[in-house]
């Protein structure tokens, strides 16, 4: 297909010059093709999604392709060629002439509709010779299309350099109205700027003055949210509760934020001016939400959307009113639709591999020869004989015909102008000199004259003509969305608005409704006074009264309610019993005590066993003690942090562990010594571990971290603390140590401790005997340290009760982990292996 191409004049030529256009390069479009006297030319969104090839200009660039089937695109592009076949066959307009048309497929990309464009005015031979005076007839005399706003302003801005006529059956940005940058553009649907209008007359009927605006990034978007803001004011119909854009794709995050800011928002009207795949994307968000309650108002670009009729979104969008385009009826469409047909003998070109491709997605299935796999896969081979009245499609439903209407009239208009210019009187013509224009003289611009001034009517009844700025004459149908008590939905006609309503309306006194408490009043730059906007009051700040000039700011207990009016107190947060953070601590601290008391038991039971007696029984007796004071000790975390909990949480942890710890190091030096007392000479090294000894030293450590904990208390006891700082609507309550160096030091002291036992017990590891319990002391302090090391940074991290519960999970697992590496093996032989409870079995002699 034609796009670019090199010109050069008929003065230049000579044998190495010649009075030829050559076509510079070609562009692989999917499209629909007719021969005729004159063509037409049409830019339809034949598929929804494009790929374009990575542009690293080191070889030719690769075209773009197009995928994912539009059958509702398909449908307008034929009802253009519909028409088109109609006025052939009409003897009263363009006799003797045949039209022939020429349609592409933009795959709603902004690139690939400027490529079709192009191709279209451009023409499509590759190459072609001018006579003296370079007349006849251009390419196409006009562009049907196209759908999107962005996409007609960036290709009629072009267009219009060369005054090519371009007659667009969707784009509704009211910026296209503007005559100084678009010439010669014209549209079959109303501007935005009435669809806004009438918009504002449906919030005026039913007393709305209070709603929320939703609109897409793009042109059609914002200049409609722009018209909608200054009619507003205009008129003093109402308020803005908000303005939010909607993101192009599935941006959960910025999704949640807005459906937040309708749910937080005193408006239960939106307005949402968006197209159907930023609905469907929100949509999916409302429901998530379970936002309810909501009066929505359509436009035109999703107020029929099917896929909204379902159990899944009716509950949410039940009620909504729609601005939806005027529908028409065209006699004879859905027989023309019935009758397309693939052509299986030049399935290549552009114009049949549309067809083949809307054959293939809706029979599903492949033409000849297929993908590789597809027929071993089970797929079906597409022979061309298919009934489309047999598969349920879209395509030749033609019950609710509204922009394949408009395409239809905007066929007629371009038609009625040429036919209005052909019957022009020689000598009586609208030109320079009275005269007229032709076919084979035919400039784009002379097109446009007549276009400005058509006027017909339709089979259906219709008036079509063009004001002054190209806009249709503006009448929309006003859709009411029902869902009825049987489950099925209805989209029930209420109404319609007209240009002529709008006429005559007296204004009205009042520029902005009060403010509901909740919001504060901020006043519009530049203008007066009694014109303002309602901004809900920020976190924390309230309003109680209509009409609030600024919004006050809630004690430092208290927090602003959702409907910011009043100030409700804060909630608190701390690690608490009835929490199932809480609860799961509590049991399994009480757990670990009841372990502790049957080990204990067990020990007293079996107290003249030898496996009790061996290293100090009296050691183990005060060492599951001092455990199940660990255990217990940390049910001083949990609750509501009190000064008397605050300042013996940690004194009695710290204590019990080193009451631990102590008879941990003492019952390692005791196996070190009495092994060393074994060998020839070293007998003197137990008079330093007797009883006495050992239960002193275990006093005297115990004795110095007693005196830290002192010492700390006196000076810079833990408190409890009202802290603000982690949430803006919660108080969390929390103990603050007082004194780091203090904290510091008391488990610094147990971790000198816990190094120096574990050293302790790993020099005696190897020592000869089949039970010696210096591995099993290693093995405990080896877990002791991990779990105490990793406490120090997750502590300092962990904001409010987690800090706490971090601390409880610490002390448990340490404990735990002593509990059963210390006193496992023992219960194991004790209760299980009998016969290994024996002094011989001990000391490695065999078994009795």
């Amino acid at each position: 297909m034609p796009r670019t191409t090199q010109c050069l004049p008929k003065a230049l030529s000579s044998p190495l010059y010649s009075s030829s256009c050559q076509l510079q390069g070609q562009f692989h479009l999917n499209g629909l093709h007719k021969a005729g006297d004159v063509v037409i030319g049409g830019l339809f969104q034949i598929h929804f999604f494009s790929v374009f090839p990575d542009l690293s200009f080191t070889s030719q660039p690769q075209q773009p392709s197009c995928h994912s089937y539009d059958v509702l695109g398909f449908r307008q592009a034929q009802t253009m060629a519909f028409a088109i076949d109609e006025i052939n066959m009409n003897p009263n307009l363009l006799p003797n002439v045949t039209l022939g048309y020429s349609l592409y497929d933009n795959c709603i990309n902004l690139g690939i509709g400027f490529r079709a464009a192009m191709s279209l005015i451009s023409g499509q031979e590759d190459q072609f010779v001018l006579d003296e005076t370079c007349a006849g007839t251009p390419p196409v005399i006009g562009v049907v299309g196209d759908s999107s706003s962005t996409r007609s302003i960036a290709i009629s801005t072009v267009l219009g350099l060369y005054r090519v006529p371009m007659v667009s059956y969707f784009a509704t940005c009211s910026c296209l109205s503007d005559r100084q940058k678009f010439p010669s553009f014209f549209r079959t649907i109303p501007s935005d700027a009435f669809q806004v209008r009438a918009m504002i007359q449906i919030l005026k009927h039913f007393g709305w003055t209070w709603a929320g605006v939703l609109i897409s990034d793009d042109d059609y978007g914002l200049h409609a949210a722009r018209s909608l803001q200054f009619d507003l004011a205009q008129s003093g119909g109402g308020c803005l509760a908000y303005l939010e854009i909607l993101p192009w794709g599935y941006e959960q995050t910025e999704l949640r934020r807005i459906v937040d800011v309708m749910k937080k928002s005193t408006a239960r009207v939106v307005i949402v001016f968006a197209h159907l795949n930023h609905m469907i994307n929100l949509m999916e968000e409302v429901v998530r939400q379970n936002v309810t309650g909501l009066q929505w108002i359509a436009s035109e670009a999703w107020s029929a959307a099917a896929v909204f009729q379902t159990p899944r979104y009716m509950p949410y969008l039940g009620g909504t009113l729609g601005i939806t385009i005027r529908r028409g009826e065209i006699t004879g469409l859905r027989d023309f639709l019935l009758q397309s047909r693939p052509d299986l003998h030049h399935n290549t070109s552009s114009g049949n591999s549309t067809v083949n491709q809307f054959w293939e997605y809706t029979f599903q299935c492949r033409f000849a020869p297929p993908p590789a796999g597809w027929v071993e896969a089970g797929g079906a081979i597409c022979t061309g004989q298919e009934d489309l009245e047999k598969v349920d499609t879209k395509f030749v439903d033609v019950s609710n015909l509204r922009s394949e209407y408009n395409v239809y009239k905007a066929v007629y208009a371009l038609a009625y102008a040429l036919d209005d210019m052909l019957q022009c009187e020689p000598g009586r013509g609208p030109f320079s000199g009275n005269t007229c224009g032709n076919l084979k003289g035919l400039e784009p611009w002379q097109l446009v004259y007549y276009l400005q001034k058509v006027n017909f009517t339709t089979a259906f009844g219709d008036h079509v003509s063009f004001d002054e700025n190209g806009d249709a004459l503006p009448i929309y149908d006003i859709m009411n969305w029902l869902w009825l008590p049987d489950g099925r939905t209805k989209l029930q006609n209420v109404g319609e608005v007209k240009k002529s309503a709008f006429k005559g309306e007296p204004p009205r006194s009042v520029c902005s409704e009060s403010c509901p408490p909740g919001t504060r009043m901020a006043r519009k730059k530049g203008q007066p006074v009694c014109c303002f906007d309602c901004i809900p009051c920020s976190g924390g700040k309230i309003s109680n009264m209509t009409d609030s000039i600024e919004c006050t700011s809630c004690p430092e207990d208290f927090w602003s309610s959702p409907q910011r009016d009043h100030c409700v107190p804060k909630k608190t947060e701390f690690l608490s019993y009835h929490e199932p953070l809480g609860i799961c601590l509590t049991a399994t601290s009480l757990l670990g005590t009841c372990i502790c008391a049957v080990v204990l038991g067990i020990f007293i039971y079996h107290r003249t066993t030898p496996i009790v007696r061996a290293n100090n029984s009296e050691l183990s007796f005060q060492l599951l003690l001092s455990l199940k004071l660990c255990f217990l000790c940390s049910l001083l975390f949990i609750g509501r942090p009190r000064l008397w909990t605050c300042q013996l949480r940690h004194a009695v942890f710290g204590i019990s562990f080193v009451l631990c710890v102590s008879c941990i190091l003492v019952k390692t030096m005791v196996v070190l010594a009495v092994f060393k007392a074994s060998k020839p000479g070293g007998g003197a090294s137990l008079k330093w571990f007797g009883t006495m000894q050992q239960r002193g030293t275990v006093i005297v450590l115990t004795s110095i971290q007693a005196a830290i904990c002192t010492v700390w208390l006196l000076s810079a006891s833990p408190t409890p603390h009202k802290n603000y700082q982690y949430y803006n609507d919660k108080i969390v309550y929390e103990c603050v140590v007082g004194s780091t160096v203090g904290f510091a030091v008391l488990l610094g002291y147990i971790g000198l401790l816990a190094v120096l036992s574990c050293l302790i017990a790993f020099i005696a590891r190897n020592l000869p005997d089949s039970f010696n319990e210096a591995k099993f002391i290693t093995f405990s302090m080896l877990i002791f340290c991990a779990v105490w090391v990793a406490f120090i940074p997750a502590y300092i991290s962990s904001p409010g009760k987690y800090a706490d519960a971090v601390e409880v999970f610490a002390i448990l697992a340490s404990s735990y982990g002593l509990l059963v590496a210390l006193f496992g093996p023992k219960c194991y032989i004790i209760l299980l292996r009998p016969e290994r409870n024996t002094k011989k079995a001990i000391m490695g002699r065999g078994v009795e």
